[in-house]
């Protein structure tokens, strides 16, 4: 998928997609993605290249829910975005959910040139209803300028790491938002809700994403962050802002992580 600018306009000159997941433009810069079969499934390995043309915007959600499947190997999803100069991209489809028994590789490469922005919202959802999740490692690398901005791996469905209150706790999603680029990345947006620990609203037990962290509170963080229970929003060395969120369910999870967005002016 590529944009470019037509008289001063972002179009979309170039949307090709497969099942199971097919892209449906949505608007003059939106696209949604449309699960058109099952997957993905154990075996499939799925890729997505966006092409954000410089100054012009696009915007990536989806219309339901993935859930990854078990089947013959591990499955694999990679997303390679790459953002021109003064381009926007946001990316927020709705969550993944790791069925038991799937194995699943997920792998992001966000790429930004001089002056461009992304908002990148990924949520993880531990199983479907009363079951364990199945096995995911989630890699995320983000650079701008040519620098790292930020290298991260999560892993889900290691008994090892789930049994421990360190990692997850009673948690049964995960979430994270990166601001790339945003104009004050420690500043609060103007009238948006203070988030302290009591609107959070969650038990310390969720994980180490809570006042309870040494060295950080409710209300401030070491380096100008906010932490909470359940939600945690960290400047990043480079010019972005990580909002990452634990909780017991997908709509406490996305009030978290919208509530830590608010938080930053972008």
């Amino acid at each position: 998928m590529s944009t470019a600018l037509s008289g001063g306009r972002t179009i979309l000159p170039l949307l090709r997609s497969d099942p199971p997941l097919t892209l449906r433009q949505t608007g003059p810069h939106t696209v949604h993605l449309v699960s058109t079969a099952a997957g993905p499934l154990g075996g499939d390995h799925l890729s997505l290249d966006l092409d954000v043309a410089p100054g012009t915007r696009l915007e990536i959600g989806s219309i339901a829910s993935t859930l990854v499947l078990p089947g013959d190997g591990e499955s694999l999803s990679m997303i390679t975005a790459r953002v021109g100069e003064g381009a926007v991209l946001s990316f927020a489809p709705e969550p993944t959910v790791l069925a038991a028994g799937c194995a699943h590789r997920m792998v992001v490469r966000l790429t930004l040139a001089e002056g461009a922005r992304a908002r990148w919202r990924e949520e993880i959802i531990f199983g479907r209803y009363g079951e364990a999740p199945g096995r995911c490692v989630a890699g995320f690398d983000a650079t701008v300028e040519g620098r790292p901005l930020l290298r991260q791996e999560l892993t889900v469905g290691d008994p090892s790491l789930d049994s421990s209150s360190a990692i997850y706790g009673s948690a049964r999603c995960v979430g994270t938002t990166l601001l790339a680029s945003p104009p004050h990345p420690a500043t609060p947006k103007s009238g948006s809700p203070g988030l302290t620990a009591g609107q959070a609203g969650a038990s310390a037990a969720e994980g180490p994403i809570g006042p309870n962290v040494p060295g950080q509170s409710s209300t401030g963080a070491r380096g100008g962050g906010v932490v909470a229970e359940g939600v945690a929003v960290l400047p990043l060395a480079g010019p972005g802002v990580l909002v990452s969120a634990l909780a017991a369910d997908a709509v406490e999870l996305r009030r978290r992580l919208d509530l830590g967005e608010a938080q930053i002016a972008w």
